[in-house]
């Protein structure tokens, strides 16, 4: 149990320090050698080869295709690491474990965007501050300051799950080997799970094994976002309310949870133009609720370690997760 919080905590702390390579210089090596990004070219090699005309054997080649990518990293991850364990040294298992783990969390880009737009809105500096929304997955070349701040909120919430919570939860379950198999079935739901007519049928196992994996983390994470608004004096009751009331209103059956708990909390109105509008407008929206907002995703992800730590204990008595 010490070796694997041990693993998980340094995890943690080597991403605070060292962060990701940015997306937005992607011809840096250390960006195109990421485990994510490698998983999403891999996808995109293999997904032609995956293809039908006729929708039911085209469901049946994107099982193929989740599962091909699947088992590529996640089974020399099991076998390297369970070698190193049993062969070498636990110290080496766990400097390579920490070293894998980290790669499946993303807290520090994340949080220097996040400062970086704060900053930029502040001062008026829109097209500076569009440098850091283009991560929420829309346009933003029309996106105003509120809109940005709308914009980077929304993906601090829902980034909290898919880069924070669910792969620390798939550790404490299933080890390094878990949080490295959540990071492709969470790729591939960003690489194919679409429902345009090019990936409707090949993503739909993609799409709805991401949806089945994060059901319980998107739920829980809305409740710590809860839970942690209690814990800073921020108005969790706001908080329940609306994640109760319009957590149905965005496409992603789980990120409307965190998202609409997010906006509760922030006594704010998150909005993407066209699709969905979250919360109701009670305070503006300043770049200081980025600000607020990462400090509720901090005590989120604190609360989220904690809650990890008695099921390390219960899965470490009964078998070793590598």
């Amino acid at each position: 149990m010490l070796l694997a919080v041990a693993v998980l905590v340094l995890a943690i702390v080597l991403d605070l320090v060292l962060g990701d390579p940015s997306p937005n210089y992607p011809e840096k090596t250390a960006f195109k050698l990421h485990p994510t990004v490698l998983m999403g070219k891999f996808t995109k090699i293999l997904e032609p080869h995956f293809k039908s005309p006729d929708p039911q054997t085209a469901k049946l080649l994107g099982v193929l295709l989740a599962l091909t990518v699947i088992v590529t990293f996640a089974v020399p991850v099991y076998l390297g690491l369970w070698a190193l364990y049993t062969f070498i040294s636990v110290f080496v298992y766990a400097f390579f474990g920490i070293i894998l783990l980290k790669l499946a969390i993303c807290i520090k880009l994340e949080t220097d965007w996040a400062k970086a737009a704060a900053k930029a809105i502040q001062q008026n500096d829109l097209t500076e501050a569009k440098k850091y929304s283009h991560f929420s997955r829309r346009d933003s070349k029309d996106l105003n300051g509120a809109q940005i701040s709308s914009a980077v909120i929304e993906s601090m919430a829902e980034n909290l799950i898919d880069f924070k919570l669910s792969p620390i939860l798939a550790f404490a379950l299933f080890g390094v080997t878990g949080a490295i198999a959540f990071r492709a079935v969470n790729t591939l739901d960003g690489m194919v799970g679409f429902k345009d007519p090019e990936h409707l049928h090949t993503g739909w196992f993609s799409a709805n094994l991401d949806h089945v994996v994060n059901f319980i983390p998107s739920r829980l994470t809305g409740i710590l976002i809860i839970a942690a608004a209690a814990i800073l004096g921020k108005d969790y009751r706001n908080a329940w309310a609306v994640a109760r009331r319009d957590h149905q209103k965005t496409p992603s059956r789980n990120h409307g949870w965190p998202m609409a708990a997010m906006a509760g909390a922030l006594c704010v109105q998150l909005e993407k133009p066209g699709q969905y509008v979250l919360g109701d407008d009670l305070e503006p929206l300043s770049p200081d609720k980025i600000l607020l907002a990462l400090k509720l995703r901090n005590m989120a992800l604190v609360l989220c370690v904690l809650l990890s730590l008695p099921i390390i204990l219960v899965t470490r008595l009964y078998f070793l997760p590598i």
